[in-house]
């Protein structure tokens, strides 16, 4: 059986390095095609490419094409390489040494599995509130047990984030989304419900990659025993930036529009045209842009 690891590169040359090594460890028996698309960094990517234990490919596209579209050229060639599971997986992560087979196991146990997602720790030191935690507990507090979505609200939450791992979350479990940090999905699902859609160029495609999995008649699943430390923000400025006003503002109107009940659409609506006056200003150009239909890259330029 053939697995290709999609990771997406943008200005990212340090952490894709350190994921790759870290890919380099694990305990696998499934043949790994590992494909970095770089989205026309600033910088040069420079990879290690000799005494791998997997195959690696470099693509690159001749502008940033987003999340959703650079996993996309990624997923189609790793389907054209004949991969029977694809794995997408952010560059500012490194993985435990079993976590792919891990993933597969869930997989295989689980009639009409559609993604699986792993158990996501903070990178030590990376935690949102790291000063609150014993030295012996970093590293060891997630970030994702799962995805539950308000849908009052249309938020996405992660269960157990913030939390010290104890063993609370060391069940499998049905989940609403897979988070785009890393989830597998086999050939089969691709083929039936498709990719990434690229109109949210970044942010809530995973909610709609998850929807459209689950409205296709497939489950999603959280793999207990796969394991990733995820750095958290590491390409796109950290929380709270302008990068993440703009696209999380468009998008979380997009997504309602398309899943919400009537109710919470109109609800979210209500909260744009709040924004409109007295929202930061990514925020306001968001909701600007969302009703001007203004998608993909949109207008947003990095100061």
């Amino acid at each position: 059986m053939k697995i290709g690891i999609i990771i997406v590169n943008y200005n990212g040359n340090h952490d894709t390095q350190e994921c790759l090594e870290s890919i380099s460890k694990l305990k696998t028996k499934y043949e790994l095609i590992v494909i970095v698309v770089d989205n026309n960094s600033k910088e040069n990517l420079k990879l290690k490419t000799s005494d791998l234990p997997y195959t690696l490919e470099c693509l690159k596209n001749k502008e940033n094409v987003g999340f959703a579209a650079g996993n996309n050229v990624g997923i189609r060639r790793a389907l054209e390489s004949g991969c029977d599971y694809v794995c997408v997986l952010n560059n500012d992560t490194l993985v435990d040494p079993d976590f792919l087979d891990e993933l597969v196991n869930t997989y295989k146990k689980n009639t009409r599995a559609g993604l699986v997602s792993p158990k996501i720790y903070f990178s030590k030191g990376r935690e949102f509130h790291k000063d609150k935690y014993e030295k012996n507990e970093l590293g060891k507090v997630i970030w994702y047990a799962g995805g539950e979505m308000d849908w009052d609200n249309i938020l996405g939450k992660h269960r157990g984030v913030d939390e010290v791992d104890k063993g609370q979350f060391s069940k499998d479990m049905l989940t609403d989304f897979a988070t785009g940090c890393s989830f597998l999905v086999s050939r089969d699902v691709l083929d039936a419900v498709g990719f990434f859609d690229e109109t949210y160029f970044l942010y809530y495609e995973d909610a709609d990659f998850s929807e459209k999995v689950k409205r296709a008649g497939y489950h999603i699943w959280y793999s207990s025993k796969s394991v990733i430390w995820h750095k958290n923000a590491g390409s796109t400025g950290g929380s709270g930036s302008a990068l993440q006003d703009y696209y999380i503002t468009r998008n979380r109107l997009l997504f309602a529009l398309r899943y919400a009940s009537f109710r919470s659409r109109m609800s979210v609506f209500r909260e744009s045209l709040r924004l409109i006056f007295n929202g930061r200003p990514w925020q306001k150009k968001g909701v600007l842009d969302f009703y001007l239909m203004k998608f993909g890259k949109g207008s947003y330029v990095k100061n």
